[in-house]
């Protein structure tokens, strides 16, 4: 069953993803909580970079899939335009439970929550991208009404 996307659904989406971009930019810029020095300070500043990294590269991505989500629906770009250069980049890689365990819990917290967004935005997509797949028994079907048109 192809996914129904809706203009509410999209606008919903994109406010819930403005929001947990705003969180995510102001957790990361407000944590403070490695600036002391030692080699584990250090291995978690490292981990905080890089999650920061995915997190906001991640909701970037969904941020653009829904801005052409409703570019189209607003009758800017074309279903063939969206369908061509409003793909969804693949996610970014999940991120070690171990540099998860060395980040404040509400900072982890975050994270997972951009992931959980992120997989929502691909079930999405996926589902809406199959409607313009062929299916093998169309494809099957197109064969033979070939094969009988050039077979007269």
């Amino acid at each position: 069953m192809p996914a129904t996307i809706t203009p509410s659904i999209i606008e919903t989406l994109y406010e819930d993803a403005l929001l947990l971009a705003d969180e995510a930019r102001a957790s990361f810029d407000l944590d403070d909580s490695f600036r002391s020095g030692g080699e584990d300070a250090s291995v978690a500043r490292v981990a905080m970079s890089c999650e920061a990294l995915r997190t906001t590269t991640r909701m970037m991505h969904a941020i653009a899939w829904l801005l052409n989500q409703k570019a189209y629906f607003a009758g800017e770009i074309s279903e063939f335009q969206l369908r061509h250069h409003g793909r969804l980049p693949p996610p970014q890689p999940q991120p070690a439970q171990e540099e998860l365990a060395l980040l404040p819990p509400y900072i982890a917290d975050l994270v997972d929550r951009s992931v959980q967004f992120y997989a929502r935005i691909e079930r999405l997509d996926r589902a809406w991208r199959k409607r313009f797949e062929l299916q093998p028994a169309a494809v099957h079907r197109l064969r033979e009404r070939l094969g009988y048109a050039f077979a007269r």
